[in-house]
């Protein structure tokens, strides 16, 4: 088996996410269940010298991780600024540099204005401080990518000089994200192949959504580190993503081994996610809400008959459950599915008269969950045994700035249609006034409102379902009706429709 090194960077390169700022408290507990959960090898977790808050945060980190053994597995980003990154590393704590320097002759040239000679006697100045003050050294080549394509003879200088530097890896960036999964080996492969005994990291971006396809090229290119980072954070489209990077190596690599641990893998993505406030895409891969959910019916009967739609990306190697989405697509196979799950079962007829309205549903918004099923089966069920005498045709309600709210409607009763407008003190009111408009006109007394109950399943989001609960009083004796949508306003009226129908018998 060949290991490769995880290095996890959402700390630091991850940070770099526009609009991103981890406090210290919370760059901490995502340190720790990245090392004790997860189980990454290495954690690199910040800059030298960008902010005090910066600071702070590694002299907690460090102090945690010495405590617990961890110390060596604390890396942060340094520069070739003579004694002073070595400094803020030992004022902090920490005992693992990753060193940054000139990996291409364009960004030496142009950004430093120094020849190669220069730039390396600077390095091995602080390499040897560092050793001196017993901190190990890695060292970046930033710009590597463009340094291979567009100045190998530099990068093979360098190469030269710095594997006999007291060093413990060479970190290999494609800093602006440009490499092809081609090029990833073959830049790679020519290095390992010239300098075997070297530990050489490979540090993919993902400007072209090729971040995984890069970092399986340098695999088998035999690169010995890969550096990846929670959700893919990081710099303009992100670093490879370590969810899917290791989904991948598990997958497609059976002669690869890491040290991460599968299972943790979806609750770190859900704490970066809150701690960053970057929003998870739901297709993302491995870590996405709806990567997990067969939506369309052929699917579901395909899974109840031999498991047809599975593949190895099993949601439970990851801490998560396969869903069968509710909507519009829905068969009769979703839903049973996630009857099941209820521990629920219907008639056939129900289950029929179900699924029509989760189309219906589903027609009107995105998601029907499946919180929302009791709630339809209870509107199904209550609808079906009502007979439809007075059917609620059309309205228009309005609701305007210093106006009182309005309602238009038509009504059939029957067989005869009736249209009435009225105002009241909301826009539910103002429907009720026009109702009661109508049947006085046939001389009809409307129940009493007694009580008005609204519920949404449990975990509802906005576009959730809504249940509207009205008690009415009759000649002394109160009933209840219910009405189903997913606007409070309209699930009212539903429920009014099914109380005009009940009080025609």
């Amino acid at each position: 088996m060949k290991y490769i090194e995880i290095m996890d960077t959402t700390l630091r390169d991850g940070e770099q996410t526009s609009g991103v700022s981890f406090s210290s408290t919370e760059k901490l507990a995502i340190a720790q269940i990245l090392l004790t959960e997860v189980k990454v090898d290495r954690l690199e977790v910040a800059s030298a010298r960008v902010s005090d808050g910066e600071f702070q945060a590694v002299k907690k980190i460090t102090s945690w991780a010495a405590e617990n053994g961890l110390l060596d597995k604390i890396e942060v980003l340094t520069f070739v600024d003579g004694d002073t990154s070595v400094k803020w590393m030992l004022d902090a704590g920490a005992k693992v540099m990753n060193l940054l320097t000139k990996g291409s002759l364009n960004h030496l040239t142009h950004q430093l204005k120094k020849i190669p000679e220069q730039h390396f006697e600077e390095i091995s100045q602080v390499i040897a401080l560092a050793q001196s003050e017993d901190i190990k050294c890695n060292v970046y080549l930033e710009d590597w990518s463009n340094g291979m394509r567009n100045s190998p003879e530099y990068v093979f200088q360098y190469l030269d000089f710095l594997t006999k530097q007291p060093i413990e890896r060479v970190l290999l960036p494609d800093t602006l994200g440009v490499l092809t999964p081609t090029e990833s080996y073959e830049f790679v492969h020519a290095i390992v192949q010239r300098y075997p005994d070297t530990h050489f990291d490979f540090h993919a971006h993902n400007d072209y959504d090729l971040g995984v396809a890069n970092v399986m090229e340098a695999i088998r290119a035999g690169a010995k580190g890969l550096h990846l980072t929670v959700n893919g954070m990081g710099e303009r489209a992100g670093n490879a993503p370590l969810a899917s990077t290791i989904a991948v190596i598990n997958d497609f690599f059976p002669e690869v081994k890491t040290s991460v641990v599968e299972n943790s893998l979806y609750s770190v993505s859900r704490l970066v996610e809150t701690f960053s406030g970057f929003r998870v895409p739901v297709n993302k891969p491995v870590v996405g809400e709806n990567v997990f959910t067969q939506t369309a019916g052929i699917h579901a009967d395909g899974d109840n008959k031999n498991n047809l739609y599975f593949n190895d990306l099993m949601p439970e190697r990851f801490g998560r459950t396969r869903k069968y989405a509710l909507g519009k697509t829905s068969g009769k196979a979703n839903i049973e599915k996630n009857l099941q799950e209820l521990g629920i079962k219907l008639s056939q007829e129900d289950l029929k008269k179900v699924t029509q309205r989760i189309i219906e549903l589903g027609d009107k918004k995105e998601v029907v969950t499946r919180e929302d099923l009791p709630y339809i089966i209870s509107d199904v069920i209550d609808t079906s045994a009502i007979e439809e005498k007075v059917e609620v045709l059309n309205y228009v309600l309005t609701h305007s700035k210093n106006l009182r709210p309005s309602a238009t409607l038509l009504v059939r009763i029957d067989g005869q249609t009736y249209e009435e407008s009225a105002q009241g003190d909301g826009q539910y009111d103002a429907f009720m006034n026009a109702l009661k408009k109508i049947y006085d006109t046939k001389k009809i007394l409307l129940p009493m409102l007694t009580d008005y109950a609204v519920r949404i399943p449990p975990g509802g989001k906005t576009d959730a379902l809504c249940e509207t609960i009205i008690t009415w009083e009759l000649n002394s004796k109160e009933f209840k009706t219910h009405g189903l949508d997913s606007d409070q306003t309209v699930s009212a009226i539903k429920a009014t429709q099914k109380m005009l129908n009940l009080i025609q018998f």
